[in-house]
């Protein structure tokens, strides 16, 4: 792994060439085809807004087609001997490191790390690279979507972080019906809640989310909060669909204003720009910021140099 560049931007991110029609790939539902394309094809906006690097982490959103050509996204529990969210039901990633390149490379690194997901880009190519999200431990955490090719990969679990590894349907984050059957004693509970927080960083209510994963017998607990956002956005971006459900709290700030509140006003993440030579009263007024709580995808088809691959998915 190499030492980043100076002055090299944490969204940037190389991209391999690959044929994806070489690859070995199982029959898709149109459903799954047109998600593929779209996220392959989605560009976040561009934001005015400086983050600081020791505040910033990333996720991999590892999705791969399951039997019946419908897509799945990989799901860790989380070891109980962790300091933080012990337990939790989690995508793999953690915090950007020095040596990380990008903040893409900080994504697949942790999911190496953590459950031995090859770093290889033919088996895992990049399908895009989300808007982040602020968390409630003053992370600014973006989430980057990958698609596994290669169906002979074996997870290789870090026991000290992930006791194990499941999956769940992404279409599923949009529905307030499960995708699977309920036992017995869990037929009384809703398989979509949700709750509205007062939020610790930013003014206003924050909508949290809770999944459940059909698992919870053995232990495992639902998805929720920060991880279930990020699915639903997923979800959104790749089906083109608004979820059966509201997915914001009434009045609740889009996300760039909140990381920029969060920049502007909180200590942490001012101590941190300091120290990287960011100005954080620079940061941009976050009334001067969109309203709307997602932004249009920008869709550029013709620039994504495999996109056309997809095609003939």
């Amino acid at each position: 792994m190499s030492s980043p560049r100076s002055g090299l931007r944490l969204l940037q991110f190389h991209r391999p060439q690959f044929d994806i029609n070489r690859s070995p790939i199982p029959e898709l539902t149109p459903e799954s085809r047109r998600c593929i394309q779209t996220l392959a094809a989605y560009r976040p906006p561009k934001t005015p807004l400086r983050y600081p690097k020791s505040r910033s982490a990333a996720v991999l959103v590892a999705l791969f087609v399951g039997r019946m050509g419908n897509l799945y996204v990989l799901l860790s529990r989380r070891a109980s001997s962790l300091r933080t969210y012990a337990g939790d039901t989690a995508l793999p990633g953690g915090k950007w490191e020095p040596r990380d390149k990008s903040i893409e490379w900080t994504a697949r690194r942790e999911a190496y790390e953590e459950i031995g997901l090859p770093l290889d880009y033919k088996k895992v190519p990049l399908l895009c690279i989300l808007e982040p999200f602020l968390a409630g431990n003053r992370l600014i955490v973006t989430p980057v979507v990958v698609l596994i090719l290669d169906k002979t990969l074996r997870p290789i679990l870090n026991s000290a972080e992930v006791v194990s590894l499941f999956s769940h349907p992404l279409a599923s984050f949009l529905h307030v019906d499960p995708p699977f059957p309920l036992e017995p004693e869990m037929l009384e509970v809703k398989y979509h809640t949700y709750s509205d927080y007062e939020s610790r960083s930013t003014p206003g209510k924050v909508r949290m989310h809770n999944f459940l994963t059909g698992r919870e017998a053995g232990g495992t607990k639902p998805i929720f909060g920060l991880t279930a956002s990020m699915l639903i956005e997923v979800a959104i971006i790749g089906y083109g669909r608004e979820p059966d459900f509201e997915s914001y709290a009434p009045g609740q700030l889009s996300m760039q204003r909140r990381i920029a509140q969060a920049l502007r006003r909180d200590p942490v993440f001012r101590e941190a720009a300091l120290s990287e030579g960011i100005d954080p009263d620079k940061t941009p007024d976050p009334t001067s910021l969109g309203e709307s709580r997602r932004p249009d995808a920008n869709m550029k088809h013709g620039r994504r140099r495999f996109s056309l691959g997809f095609a003939k998915l």
